[in-house]
């Protein structure tokens, strides 16, 4: 977590406690599925190829379904696999009773188109929310199965804040993973929001006029500080490595899209990097992964 100060420490929405409660929940949900209803809720994670980063975030993954009583299919298929012999793998899962939940590690190797691969995911069973179904249903007010992140995100500023209604609130980044479903959350909670990104004009007046500021550009410490309004809760959905040195030669650091320090001090509320939203995006796929499992079932919960 960053250095604070005495005055700011107080201000920090700790991502790891809010992520432990919510595995909690999972493993009682996990729990009462199996002993009223006999069904273990799966995860099947695909990852294709070798790529480091994936690979530790899939490790997390798999380690963490386990804990909370989840079953785990991991699935690791060569970076040459064809489109087709994917497809069919994604097919498989689609047909598997024990598989409730199917999430394919992004990014895929250059040679595989995405959208072709998010696509084949059964909607029922996409638990990254990234099927243009669930896009579609979360646009819509219906029942879909929310992307992991923005779902965080939406958690954390519901214990943080409350009722929303009547917020002003800016999204900086409109990605289909973060941004553009994080905003539909928000319009759904009755904020009044803001799409903004890296090419918005006066993007500094906008982030002034916000109550929410959820920032997810994907530059490190683009928005200033001085550019929250005091009392401003502070999403920073950014994770950059940048050079440290200060911290000896090649030595690296973490930072948000948010210029912390000084956000800190204007902020009512904010996320650090690390230790902010990262926790809850696991957890959250945890949670959706339970959600499914109840709606396919028909289960009321």
């Amino acid at each position: 977590m960053p250095t604070t100060t005495a005055d700011t420490s107080d201000k920090i929405i700790d991502g790891k406690a809010f992520a432990a409660r919510l595995r909690r929940e999972v493993l009682n949900d996990v729990a009462d599925l199996k002993d009223r209803h006999g069904i273990v809720p799966g995860l099947a994670v695909v990852i294709v190829g070798e790529d480091p980063a994936s690979q530790v975030y899939v490790r997390n993954k798999v380690k963490l379904t386990k804990e909370v009583g989840m079953n785990s299919f991991h699935h690791e298929l060569p970076a040459d696999i064809s489109q087709s012999h994917l497809i069919a793998k994604v097919a498989e899962l689609n047909a598997d009773p024990l598989v409730n939940g199917i999430l394919v590690q992004l990014p895929l190797p250059m040679n595989l188109d995405e959208a072709s691969v998010i696509a084949a995911i059964s909607p029922e069973k996409d638990v990254d929310g990234l099927h243009v179904i669930n896009a579609g249903l979360l646009a819509t007010g219906g029942k879909a199965m929310v992307p992991c992140t923005p779902l965080g995100c939406k958690i954390m500023l519901e214990e943080t804040i409350g009722d929303m209604s009547g917020m002003k609130a800016i999204v900086v980044g409109r990605s289909i993973l973060v941004g553009k479903p994080i905003a539909q959350l928000l319009l759904n909670a009755n904020c009044t929001v803001t799409m903004a990104h890296s090419r918005t004009k006066n993007l500094a007046d906008e982030v002034r006029a916000a109550d929410i500021v959820i920032a997810a550009v994907g530059r490190p410490e683009m928005i200033k500080g001085s550019w929250i309004k005091k009392g401003a809760v502070v999403i920073d959905v950014g994770i950059n490595r940048i050079d440290a040195p200060e911290r000896g030669e090649g030595k690296t650091r973490l930072v948000g899209d948010v210029e912390f320090a000084t956000a800190a001090e204007q902020a009512s509320a904010i996320t650090p990097v690390p230790g902010g939203v990262g926790p809850m995006t696991i957890a959250c796929l945890l949670q959706n992964t339970v959600t499914a499992t109840y709606r396919q079932q028909g289960i009321d919960f």
